[in-house]
């Protein structure tokens, strides 16, 4: 199947039997790249049988080739709400980083809803400009319509600014109490040449008395 240019790839959900089916990789990565992503619902024709509305829930690539593998799809009901996961963009500059000069981390990129399946948005954006150090976005402060009920905890947090870790040289050790004080270095006393010269006469008169 996969030498004849088509994928292998199963259909389950709502109700209905699995179905083994083969598709187009082709479609299935423009599916995959597009705007909604995972989240796009198409119409699946299967020859001699069935024409129902399906979602890519898992997919799977050659590690090497990068080429699919092997595709699952899941039958849905448009009547029904359904659980996905939807992601959240962020944007503007922080003024934690333009003017304290703190740093933006992106804790979470994506939130979980439920909803109809054609209200599935394809993304949340969070506009994060006021946020200053020690400040974060929630999943809770994100505006979901009426229609969207968020599944994700609302205290989980999408991104912060945090301040900038400086680091410190170690200080030296400070001396154990009782502890022995550590040993001097020698010191080396270097003899002037005026002092060298002083000793020579103190000698010699020395040998002299011995002689005599």
């Amino acid at each position: 199947m996969r030498a004849a240019g088509s994928a292998p790839a199963v259909v389950y959900g709502a109700a209905g039997e699995s179905v083994a089916v083969a598709v187009s990789p082709k479609e299935v990565n423009r599916i995959l790249h597009s705007k909604a992503g995972h989240n796009t619902i198409f119409n699946l024709t299967v020859q001699g049988g069935e024409t129902t509305p399906v979602m890519i829930v898992d997919w799977q690539n050659d590690p090497i080739k990068d080429t699919l593998l092997h595709v699952d799809l899941k039958r849905i009901d448009l009547s029904k709400r359904i659980r996905v996961k939807v992601p959240v963009q962020t944007t503007g500059e922080p003024k934690g980083v333009k003017i304290q000069g703190g740093l933006h981390e992106v804790i979470t990129r994506e939130i979980e809803i439920e909803c109809l399946p054609n209200d599935i948005p394809e993304n949340f954006t969070v506009d994060v400009g006021e946020l200053m150090i020690g400040q974060n976005v929630r999943a809770g402060d994100i505006q979901v319509p009426a229609s969207i009920r968020l599944v994700s905890p609302a205290d989980s947090v999408i991104s912060h600014v945090v301040a900038l870790k400086v680091e410190e040289e170690p200080a030296a050790a400070a001396p154990v109490e009782g502890a022995p004080p550590a040993p001097a270095e020698p010191e080396v006393i270097k003899k002037g040449k005026k002092e060298e010269e002083a000793a020579l006469p103190a000698a010699e008169e020395k040998e002299k008395k011995k002689k005599s």
